[in-house]
């Protein structure tokens, strides 16, 4: 492994227990475990634990830091509820996507109130770098709008506890009521239990696998400690710990995009099917005057999901094709534990994006059948579960 690699909290955890350690984003990440169709299969089914700690995390506080979000942002900060969280874009002056991430509205124990940005561990510099251009020194120290902002990322580690039996993972270890936690809100707490060492945590109904569960933030001394309670505390409940690789097969049957693959600097957000996350009135952001452009003119291509007839995976780049002419390219593809088939998403010409629609995929060199399904694949049951 590179020496170079910026390593998490819990690196050492992961290769005494078998995790296979690759380069992800300039981070020494699990890809898996034991397998990634077991690790998918136990989130699906049961519990599952994820180490994202390689999550950027940016705090942000002082009266000016909402107005100063709200213009950095396509979606309203202002109007945020203690504890709520917004899935947002961060897009250039073309309206092209620089990042997703999430924004979240809390206070601190003084009852101050903070924003917490949680950007992809592949852009956290590109967003640092975005925000450092837009926030000069004279507007952070504006009389009664200052801004203080950090970069916490190595100074907290992030959980991702992921599957139906979540709640009665974490309940005992924290003082609130999961079962009725609303999706994507979140709360502080402390953590119930001496690995904790009396520090509290940032846990919300969130994460990245379509499935119930939570994420949760805590300071990086204290995570291998809790880690290892939470592991021993799911061995009963069939719990594992999972790497990149579940993580990503589990998205996508969620059909939620990824950086890199279904989003990026040359794809706006109604390409991807993300207007909904863009508001338009209100507070002028980078990006907005095209957005509004954008909004009224015919698309180039949109974002579909594709079912392949056979079980070979089609991958990013794969060409996609109509009678044998190309109309679009796969952004991810693999084969799905939970569906038993080859499933993709991709762009095509809005012409072809009907569900329903027949197309080909040509798979290196060999040419297979496709067809334009709805997104997402997979819908979890969210019978008793409040939204």
């Amino acid at each position: 492994m590179d020496a170079s690699l910026v390593k998490t909290p819990l690196y050492d955890w992961h290769v005494a227990h078998g995790g296979r350690m690759v380069d992800f984003a300039g981070w020494a990440m699990p890809v898996q475990y034991s397998s990634i169709i077991q690790e998918h299969t136990a989130i699906r089914s049961g519990l599952g634990i994820a180490d994202i700690s390689h999550m950027g995390r940016l705090r942000f506080e002082g009266p000016g830091a909402a107005v100063f979000l709200a213009e950095l942002l396509t979606r309203r900060v202002a109007d945020m509820a203690l504890g709520q969280i917004r899935y947002s874009l961060v897009t250039n002056d073309q309206g092209g996507i620089l990042d997703d991430v999430l924004v979240g509205y809390f206070r601190n124990s003084h009852g101050q109130p903070f924003f917490l940005l949680v950007v992809n561990a592949s852009n956290r510099i590109k967003i640092v770098r975005w925000i450092q251009a837009h926030l000069t020194d004279e507007r952070a120290n504006r009389p009664g709008e200052e801004i203080i902002w950090n970069d916490v990322s190595r100074l907290w580690a992030m959980f991702a506890v992921q599957g139906p039996r979540s709640v009665e993972l974490l309940q005992p270890l924290v003082d609130v009521d999961l079962q009725s936690m609303r999706y994507y809100r979140g709360v502080q707490s402390p953590i119930l239990h001496p690995a904790a060492q009396r520090q509290g945590c940032i846990i919300s109904r969130t994460g990245y696998t379509g499935e119930d569960g939570f994420e949760v933030s805590l300071g990086a001394t204290i995570a291998k400690d809790v880690w290892e309670v939470l592991i021993e505390r799911g061995q009963p409940m069939g719990l594992v710990p999972a790497g990149l690789g579940a993580r990503d097969t589990l998205r996508l049957e969620a059909g939620m995009p990824l950086y890199g693959h279904e989003l990026s600097e040359q794809i706006n957000p109604f390409q991807a099917g993300l207007g909904s996350a863009c508001h338009l009135v209100g507070y002028d952001f980078p990006g907005r005057d095209a957005l509004l452009k954008l909004q009224n003119e015919p698309l180039r291509s949109v974002r579909v999901g594709l079912e392949l007839a056979g079980k070979r995976a089609a991958r990013q780049g794969a060409v996609l094709l109509a009678d044998g002419r190309p109309i679009g390219s796969v952004t991810s593809g693999s084969y799905s534990p939970t569906l038993q088939k080859s499933i993709a998403m991709g762009y095509v010409a809005p012409e072809f994006a009907q569900p329903g629609t027949d197309l080909q995929v040509d798979i290196r060199g060999q040419i297979e059948s496709a067809r334009v399904v709805e997104l997402p694949f997979y819908r979890r049951n969210k019978k008793g579960m409040k939204l």
